[in-house]
């Protein structure tokens, strides 16, 4: 198994005024520096144990791909070191690198291959399963100039995995091609963390993040802003998405030691939330399939042109499993006026499958919360579902079957 050690990691590069204030330095080296510098990462420091997976997080220009090219020796750091333990290391960090694109996929194997470490021998033994892992079939003989992006990454991330890493570095490259391909993808990669391979995965899809990593790491504006628990990490980074303008975000532990966060510009803010059954008594476990209401209550502290309010319906890993708002149901409001409250009530079957759920809730203007954000709240509710009737079934959501069965003679 594999380690990862970054010790006061940061990267600058050199601005210059003009064109000629760089050849003068270059001329004169030792005098008077004529450049900038220009931080793009700085104090960065973490351990990924042996074993352990770490998602990477962060809008674009985050630093993200420079950390880890700093992390595979592919460009120095200005500060700091980074020390691996692992002897074998894997690492996709831009489509495709390696290749080139006059030669055929299968030239490109023995070469990309052979800067992963991988002897001759090693690509001619497992050149049958590269070619049956990535799916290009008569491409593998084609120049690579002629692949899709999509068949690039098939093949560069069939070579790098082609044998189990000890440590797997990844950044986006999984977001190319199709649906099926980004499954089989993940579905190798975990199988190598069942068997301890060290993981390193830059991604903005949350739910591989929640599923696939111990811990996750937010970057912003170049350093490190926030780690731990995925789940946690990227509900401070939606809600950091939600006020990017203030940067009004609140977090606290909750009663079940959870944690809440919150942001907004509390124009208009979330008062109650509760969840009631058909008598209209307030519930906190739910039996499978029964008829529920969500009751919101909403108080305006100013007034606003429009309101909209959404609410997410997600399961005990944070992963999302229904989501709505009055924009999509035709219910927003206009011309709102301070000091008005507002009750909004969402009626429905709760079809979901035993389990902890939670509901997160969003005040703001158009169709998203990323537009004109109020207040978005996560954990606002939480709630349980047990089975007391149905018959058994596994899942998150409660789907019977009508069955017919047919014999033929």
């Amino acid at each position: 198994m594999g380690a990862i050690t970054v010790t006061n990691l940061g990267k600058a590069y050199k601005q210059y005024p003009t064109r000629w204030s760089r050849l003068f330095e270059w001329i004169i080296p030792f005098s008077q520096p004529k450049h900038q510098l220009k931080w793009v990462l700085q104090n960065i420091s973490f351990t990924v144990s042996p074993g352990e997976a770490i998602g990477i997080i962060g809008i674009n220009g985050a630093g993200k791909s420079t950390l880890l090219k700093m992390i595979t020796g592919t460009t120095q750091p200005t500060t700091g070191n980074v020390h691996i333990i692992g002897e074998r290391v894997a690492a996709l960090l831009e489509l495709g690198m390696g290749f080139h694109p006059d030669f055929t996929g299968r030239q490109n194997v023995f070469m990309s291959g052979q800067l992963l470490g991988y002897t001759v021998n090693d690509l001619t033994r497992l050149m049958p399963e590269i070619e049956a892992f990535s799916e290009i079939a008569e491409y593998i003989d084609q120049p690579v100039r002629v692949y899709s992006s999509g068949m690039q990454m098939r093949l560069a991330f069939s070579v790098a995995t082609a044998i189990r890493p000890d440590i797997l570095i990844v950044d986006e490259a999984l977001s190319v091609g199709d649906a099926y391909f980004q499954h089989k993808s993940i579905d190798r990669i975990r199988e190598y963390r069942k068997q301890g391979t060290t993981l390193l995965i830059v991604s903005h899809d949350k739910l591989a993040i929640q599923t696939m990593c111990d811990r996750a790491i937010l970057l912003d504006s170049g350093t490190i802003a926030k780690e731990g628990d995925p789940e946690e990490i990227m509900d401070f980074y939606n809600a950091l998405l939600a006020d990017r303008e203030n940067k009004n975000v609140q977090q606290k532990e909750i009663d079940d030691a959870r944690i809440q966060t919150t942001s907004g510009t509390g124009e208009a803010v979330i008062k109650d939330i509760k969840l009631r059954n058909k008598k209209n008594k307030i519930i906190d476990v739910v039996d499978v399939g029964e008829k529920v209401c969500l009751s919101i209550e909403v108080e305006v502290k100013e007034d606003i042109p429009e309101l909209v309010l959404g609410y997410m319906i997600k399961d005990r890993l944070g992963q999302s499993i229904y989501g709505t708002n009055t924009h999509h149901l035709k219910k927003h409001h206009q011309n709102v006026k301070k000091g008005q409250l507002i009750s909004y009530q969402f009626n429905f079957d709760a079809n979901l499958g035993k389990g902890s759920y939670s509901v997160a809730v969003a005040l703001h203007s158009s169709a998203n919360h990323l537009q004109k954000n109020y207040e978005w709240r996560n954990l606002a509710l939480v709630f349980n579902v047990v089975n007391l009737n149905k018959s058994s079934f596994v899942g998150m959501n409660w789907l019977p079957p009508k069955t017919e069965i047919v014999y033929e003679d």
